[in-house]
């Protein structure tokens, strides 16, 4: 029987959706963050160097790009309902802000689980 590969390769894809959800995208277990949107310098339980992959404006663009594309047309469908623009101020202003403030730290991971696993290639 042959023992297992010491090193196992992982797929950009396994990265990019352990980052989106806040984890290391080498082993999976360890924290990418250790605050909102500050990541670790290394994975706690790996080992694996973190701190220095700088995704820079990628993940604000990003999450402009998905607020938008679901706000637009929401908000354009919402105009046959005939509310006032203060009502929809009252809706769509907290709507925008919670999708961004949701979308900004998974986008983030994405990013940098995505450029790890092009490191490592």
């Amino acid at each position: 029987m042959l023992a297992p590969p010491l090193t196992q390769e992982i797929s950009r894809k396994t990265c990019i959706l352990r980052g989106i959800r806040f984890r290391c995208p080498n082993c999976g277990v360890g924290k990418l963050y250790r605050s909102y949107l500050r990541q670790v310098d290394h994975c706690a339980v790996c080992g694996t160097s973190l701190g220095h992959i700088q995704a820079d404006d990628f993940p604000p663009w990003l999450t402009i790009i998905l607020v938008g594309h679901l706000l637009v047309p929401c908000a354009l469908a919402s105009a046959y309902l005939d509310l006032s623009a203060m009502a929809q101020l009252v809706f769509w202003l907290p709507f925008t802000l919670a999708a961004t403030l949701f979308l900004l730290p998974r986008s983030k991971g994405a990013i940098l689980g995505l450029m790890w696993a092009l490191e490592k290639e």
